[in-house]
């Protein structure tokens, strides 16, 4: 088995196209929003970004892993992510003296993260 990479990332939310909207919006630029049987999703052209009806028993709103997305001017994006309706979960945190993290609670339910150059 050869070395695995990423290619798709699924948020599990209440609407789907509401959520895909808004990654559209606030975190790409260019991006399409497409549409699939019941979900949407983002082809970013480095990873596909799902977004799927959430399932109170399977995979309720809000509980996924937590995706770090690289911006380029860190406090400018962090910003304008809290601007656009997420709140502040953890961080920022300095992680070295190049990296700057933190969490943000999208309109979703959904932890994402952000990373970039301190």
């Amino acid at each position: 088995m050869g070395a695995a990479r990423a290619v798709s990332v699924m948020y599990f939310v209440n609407d789907p196209l509401a959520a895909a909207s808004w990654y559209a919006k606030h975190l790409f630029s260019d991006v399409l929003v497409q549409a699939g049987s019941g979900f949407f999703w983002l082809d970013t052209g480095i990873i596909e970004v799902g977004f799927h009806p959430s399932d109170d028993e399977k995979n309720p709103a809000g509980g996924g892993a937590v995706v770090y997305w690289k911006v380029e001017h860190f406090g400018r994006s962090r910003d304008a992510m809290l601007q656009a309706g997420c709140e502040s979960w953890r961080g920022p945190l300095v992680i070295s003296p190049q990296r700057v993290i933190c969490q943000l609670r999208d309109p979703f339910g959904n932890i994402i993260g952000l990373e970039g150059a301190v």
